[in-house]
């Protein structure tokens, strides 16, 4: 048997964060499986990226740059490619209000420091790369690629987790962990292990991605219109005429849009955008997937801990889901380094280990408050530009137009989006000694 402290499940952008932040804070060995790995030569990372953008990113705010930049591999990310953007315009089609975002409405008072951008748009494939690259460097991370997880055999001291034969029907040793991890997205294997109930709710979206070309560039700007059916959001990327669309609509309308030809959806979203970026054009394939907001109804059982999407998905109408799922990662980790400080300072008493029930359950309200928190924010969103009579158009329109000439309410809504927070976990807040440096460069 090969024994562990701990065993993640998924070696995505919220599973290797974990690993990173529990061997910076720790010597506990980790163990990731994870059956897409990230190829390497000569310690380098031998995959390369094509001119074409990945199809899938994320919306990357400040308080998770802080974490990536707290783990060492933020330069490492941005040396790849990545978009920041410092200005937001979101619209109702209706013609009604908008709301603009931009540095300036940042409440400095409350960070202490501001940010220079809002926020960054980044390939989910150049963040996980460099992640990867990071934990490989690593002698106590440990990845198991070749073999499929059969089973997790829980008990009060340890989970024994076993591998599926490969193709070659070799098959590696069973793994003992004092606790196990499941961030292996939305669909979770450790979940079902788990026997966990799952409460969902159809949003009645489907999420077209894409990436296309404008006209007139995205000026470093992520656009955001609410249509009858749906909002779609215009992401920018690293070339100044390139933005990823994420456009979320009824099951019947991403059908229709689907199948249209590539002059035909590029009409589409030109008109859906009134022009604003001029023309678009299609420029990628179209990838289209149901919207479902799930919440794991325990976040917690026994030795095993569900983070990121396994734990709960939201709609990605503001863009918060990878946030939300990094901050479980600081979280579980500081929760971890924490009880495992309280361990040694108490001798080693049984039930105070770090894997101990109390201090999991407390990361578990933590983590729950905050997503149940997000889930129903996403929800009055949604709900709010629902409706589409025209007295119920007219009154959102001005309660957008009055929110977009008040600062104090602004200040509040773009630092919630920015990932300021009271209770954000020690690895998403700057040291003090890079805020010394932040405020000595201005």
């Amino acid at each position: 048997m090969q024994k562990f402290d701990l065993l993640i499940v998924g070696g995505g952008m919220v599973g290797l964060t974990l690993a990173l932040a529990v061997r910076q804070q720790s010597e506990l060995s980790v163990a990731i499986v994870d059956n897409a790995p990230v190829g390497e030569l000569n310690g380098e990372l031998s995959e390369t990226f094509s001119e074409e953008p990945e199809v899938r990113v994320s919306a990357i705010n400040a308080a998770s740059q802080q974490m990536f930049s707290n783990l060492n591999v933020w330069q490492d990310i941005i040396d790849q490619r990545a978009q920041p953007y410092h200005d937001m315009h979101i619209w109702d089609k209706a013609g009604y209000g908008q709301l603009d975002f931009s540095l300036n409405d940042v409440n400095h008072s409350s960070v202490g420091h501001g940010p220079e951008q809002l926020g960054f748009i980044i390939e989910n494939k150049v963040i996980r790369n460099a992640l990867w690259h990071k934990a490989a460097q690593d002698n106590g991370i440990e990845f198991f690629t070749e073999n499929k997880l059969q089973q997790l055999n829980p008990s009060d001291n340890e989970v024994f987790a076993t591998f599926e034969p490969n193709s070659n029907n070799s098959q590696p040793m069973p793994i003992v962990a004092k606790l196990v991890v499941g961030a292996d997205g939305a669909n979770s294997w450790v979940r079902k292990q788990m026997n966990v109930p799952l409460t969902f709710r159809d949003y009645d979206h489907h999420s077209i991605v894409a990436t296309v070309k404008c006209q007139q560039g995205h000026q470093s700007t992520a656009w955001q219109v609410f249509l009858e059916t749906g909002p779609l959001a215009l992401l920018p990327l690293y070339q100044e005429d390139l933005c990823s669309i994420v456009w979320s609509t009824s099951p019947e309308e991403a059908t229709r849009l689907s199948a249209l030809s590539v002059a035909d959806f590029s009409k589409e979203i030109t008109a859906a955008s009134d022009g604003k970026l001029g023309k678009v054009t299609l420029v990628s394939e179209r990838f289209t997937h149901p919207l479902t907001m799930r919440f794991a109804q325990e976040f917690v059982k026994g030795r095993m801990v569900l983070v990121g999407d396994a734990a709960h998905t939201i709609h990605p109408l503001a863009g918060q889901g990878v946030n939300l799922g990094l901050l479980d990662a600081a979280a579980l980790s500081q929760t971890i380094s924490k009880q495992l400080n309280q361990e040694k300072n108490d001798g080693g008493v049984d039930n105070n280990h770090w894997y101990s029930d109390k201090s999991l359950q407390q990361f578990a309200r933590w983590r729950k408050s905050e997503a149940a928190e997000m889930i129903a924010a996403m929800e009055a969103i949604k709900q709010t530009f629902t409706p589409q009579q025209s007295a119920i158009k007219l009154l959102r329109g001005f309660g957008m137009s009055v929110l977009n000439k008040f600062a104090p309410a602004k200040a509040l809504m773009i630092n919630q989006a920015l990932g300021f927070k009271s209770n954000l976990p020690e690895l998403a807040k700057a040291t003090s000694h890079q805020a010394a440096q932040k405020s000595n460069s201005k």
